[in-house]
């Protein structure tokens, strides 16, 4: 299936590892010219060089502190210097930590809305005009299974995560007369290194219907294809990649 995304360029936040880097590498594999993220600038470079060894695109890499609007800014603006447009984007940033209620400061909380709420608005405002002027446009969020329900000791995530799903809903009818496309994707349990770190990966896989977590380039196929030419009817949906886990 032709995706129709060879010269599209895409922003991938958060890229230099796991979910992000995955979507990355899928886009660029469809022929899409990429500007990726991260705030480790090694690191963000590494994750460059390997896609551009991968797949012969163009790759713009840029450190890059999502719960600052005026880095944000600045990258965007890079990134419509470097390509002209900007067609797709992906916003995507660390989890908030594990935390109940009781043990949540108000400090965390105030952490966990910049990075998980604010990161994905500051990116929405200056992306979506462009994609607006070209009338054309693919907004991708990354979330968790914890939108559709709420999973014990993730408060903050239950919570915050929902709002960036709110968000997500009213954005994809203000913006859907541009053919701009806004959804929400949401990841179950998925073989990144921080589910690996917990140190209980057997066990969880014990208790999912196929035996088994999923791959990052598993939950990157979604994002790919929502991304692409061929979801042109699909927006307002928060869609978990889960393998027949029950979230709702």
């Amino acid at each position: 299936m032709n995706l129709g995304l060879a010269n599209r360029t895409a922003i991938v936040a958060a890229s230099s590892q796991g979910l992000g880097y995955a979507i990355a590498l899928g886009l660029a594999r469809e022929g899409a010219r990429l500007a990726i993220c991260s705030r480790r600038g090694e690191e963000i470079e590494k994750a460059a060089d390997a896609i551009r060894k991968d797949c012969g695109t163009e790759v713009l890499a840029r450190p890059v502190d999502v719960t600052d609007s005026v880095q944000v800014e600045r990258f965007v603006n890079d990134v419509q210097s470097a390509y002209g447009r900007i067609d797709i984007c992906v916003t995507n940033a660390g989890g908030p930590p594990f935390r109940t209620f009781d043990n949540t400061s108000l400090e965390d909380w105030r952490k966990a809305v910049d990075l998980s709420l604010l990161s994905t608005v500051y990116f929405a405002h200056y992306v979506l005009p462009i994609m607006r002027r070209h009338q054309w446009g693919r907004f991708l969020t990354v979330t968790s299974v914890s939108v559709l329900k709420p999973i014990a000791g993730l408060v903050l995530s239950n919570s915050i995560r929902s709002a960036v799903d709110g968000l997500v809903k009213t954005l994809s009818v203000e913006y859907a007369k541009d053919n701009i496309l806004i959804n929400n994707i949401c990841p179950g349990y998925t073989a990144t290194e921080r589910l690996k770190q917990a140190g209980n990966l057997e066990e969880i896989e014990s208790r999912l219907p196929m035996g088994r977590v999923a791959t990052p380039e598993e939950f990157a196929n979604l994002a790919v294809f929502l991304a692409s030419e061929r979801a042109s009817y699909i927006s307002g949906e928060s869609i978990a990649v889960s393998a027949a886990t029950r979230w709702s």
